[in-house]
């Protein structure tokens, strides 16, 4: 939330008074309905929002996704590039607010779509002015897309009802604000941008000026986001409360009784897992969907990769599984994971050849996530197990052979080059015969830089999940052993057991073997230790801050 040179404020419902970029021309030349622009240079002035990535518009979403160049501070706002095509020229503006910069003022002239992205909304105390008439002077078409405003989105991520019952709502910047008198008298609701530095000194003044000591204050930090931090207090005790509490920009400061509301409207920073910052020892295309639904708990998920996986060391293994396959050799192909299933379809792909070449064969897969790679690859799945997603799972619903039923006994095992003996010994109990392919290897990744190195061993982190015993000997031969305040998380018996061969003391063990059920696992505790902090009429903490010498902030 940078300081610029608008002020807006609400003297009475539904009524606004504000200045600025609004009395710029908007979107010289006109795009009526937001259509095509064909060859015509474009620079569209987003609203990113007040820090929650998904409270993005749809027509911020859609412009970023046709763009040819984005202009961000890539500290606050580098998610949203996730919207861009993978050839988008990114230039970053972190810690520059002057103007468009001379690339895509260039950029946009010969044709190009440039996005400029801007915290919180580009008509609320924005510094774009000066870009939006430098457009102007350029005379390069442009369009001012709104954002959803701090003043409103931070209070109700807050617990904080923006206006209900207030006669009066006033949002305004605390660098342009010398008098302090004229905002005494309200009794309303007072919201200040850009002063959580003087925070203290403009509560002083207030009540120097005639507000009550009495009146209540929220000065919320990060706000949307899963490091969101509120610290409730009074316009008289603002002092002591924020002493230790190390508050810094962006951070928005709420005066008047909606504040009070904060006990019962308060639900983001109440979610289970509010905070805790847990690292997920996967690759990022494995832990996109746990690191999600970690998020959706109001987690910090920190995604390690423990293992690099890697094509075999000679291909000719692979050639002729893939023409045995191509070539009716096979009855199955059971797939243990979804790397065996990545393996198989780069194959196809080198080969000219696509899902249509599973016509006519049967498909097994170990457990969801290997079932949900298939479907993404057109192949449905004929077995997945119900309940125990493992290799004992899968053979427990294999169909014995029968001469009779099976034209072919034969079964195509695409797997890691560490992978356990169990299946191809069961399938043969079975009656058929295993084809045991190496489809990639898995190799111990390279150590995560030192700063996660020393959260792991000095209990930076709130909690880690193993969703494999490679996991817990992977993560600590590269990082080394989790401190022994943070949470350990196990998928499943032979991880926990692996996890205390290392010494680990195991907290949480998922229902089913599945990361989904793992994450859910970590958020039933989460809340329970919550409760449990409130029940005693303790403040609940996290994990990490009950270490030796965490600092430690009261909410």
């Amino acid at each position: 939330m940078s300081s610029g040179s608008q002020t807006s404020k609400t003297t009475e419902p539904g009524t606004t008074q504000a200045t600025g970029v609004t009395g710029a021309p908007q979107a010289a030349g006109g795009r009526p309905g937001g259509g095509e622009r064909g060859r015509t240079g474009f620079v569209a002035f987003v609203g990113a929002g007040p820090g929650d990535e998904n409270l993005l518009t749809l027509r911020g979403a859609d412009l970023l996704s046709r763009a040819d160049v984005v202009v961000l501070d890539k500290d606050a706002c580098g998610g949203l590039l996730r919207h861009c095509r993978q050839d988008v020229r990114v230039v970053d503006v972190s810690g520059d607010t002057g103007a468009v910069p001379l690339q895509a003022v260039q950029e946009a002239k010969a044709g190009g779509h440039v996005v400029r992205l801007c915290p919180g909304d580009p008509g609320f105390f924005s510094s774009v002015t000066d870009e939006v008439a430098a457009c102007a002077k350029a005379d390069i078409e442009f369009e001012i897309v709104p954002g959803v405003p701090p003043a409103t989105a931070v209070l109700t991520y807050a617990g904080i009802a923006p206006a209900a019952g207030a006669p009066e709502f006033r949002v305004v910047d605390a660098a342009q604000v010398d008098d302090w008198s004229a905002h005494a008298s309200s009794a309303g609701t007072l919201v200040i941008y850009n002063g959580v530095g003087e925070a203290v000194p403009i509560a002083k003044a207030l009540v120097a000026a005639g507000r009550p000591d009495t009146t209540p204050v929220a000065v919320t930090q990060s706000g949307t986001t899963t490091e969101q931090y509120t610290v409730a207090s009074t316009l008289g005790r603002l002092a002591a409360d924020l002493k230790h509490a190390g508050m810094a920009e962006p951070a928005v400061i709420v005066i008047g009784d909606a504040v009070t509301a904060r006990d019962k409207l308060s639900w983001f920073e109440n979610k289970p897992l509010f905070g805790w910052r847990v690292l997920v020892p996967r690759t990022k295309e494995q832990a996109a969907g746990l690191s999600e639904q970690l998020r959706s708990y109001g987690a910090v998920p920190e995604e390690v990769p423990t293992i690099s996986v890697e094509p075999p060391r000679t291909p000719q293994q692979m050639d002729r599984a893939i023409k045995g396959l191509v070539t009716g050799r096979y009855e199955w192909v059971a797939f243990t994971s979804a790397n065996a299933v990545k393996a198989i379809r780069e194959k196809f792909e080198e080969y000219g050849l696509d899902a249509r070449a599973f016509a006519g064969l049967k498909v097994a897969a170990v457990g969801e996530a290997t079932a949900r790679a298939l479907v993404e690859f057109g192949v449905k799945p004929d077995l997945v197990p119900v309940g125990d997603h493992s290799s004992e799972g899968l053979l427990a619903e294999w169909p014995p052979y029968d001469s009779m039923l099976d034209p072919i006994n034969r079964v195509l095992l695409p797997r890691a080059d560490i992978a356990t003996e169990t299946l191809i010994a069961g399938l043969t109990e079975l009656g058929w015969e295993c084809d045991d392919v190496t489809a990639y290897r898995t190799v111990r990744a390279a150590p995560p830089p030192a700063p996660i190195r020393e959260a792991i061993k000095g209990g930076g982190f709130d909690a880690v999940l193993f969703t494999s015993s490679s996991t817990v000997r992977n993560l600590v031969g590269i990082a080394g052993k989790p401190h022994n305040v943070t949470v350990i998380a196990v998928i499943g018996p032979q991880t926990a057991k692996t996890a205390e061969e290392f010494g680990l003391r195991v907290d949480i063990m998922a229902d089913s073997p599945s990361a989904s059920a793992l994450a859910a696992a970590l958020a039933e505790y989460g809340a329970k230790q919550r409760q449990a902090a409130l029940a005693a009429g303790d403040v609940p903490r996290r994990p990490s801050q009950t270490r030796r010498g965490a600092r430690r902030r009261a909410k």
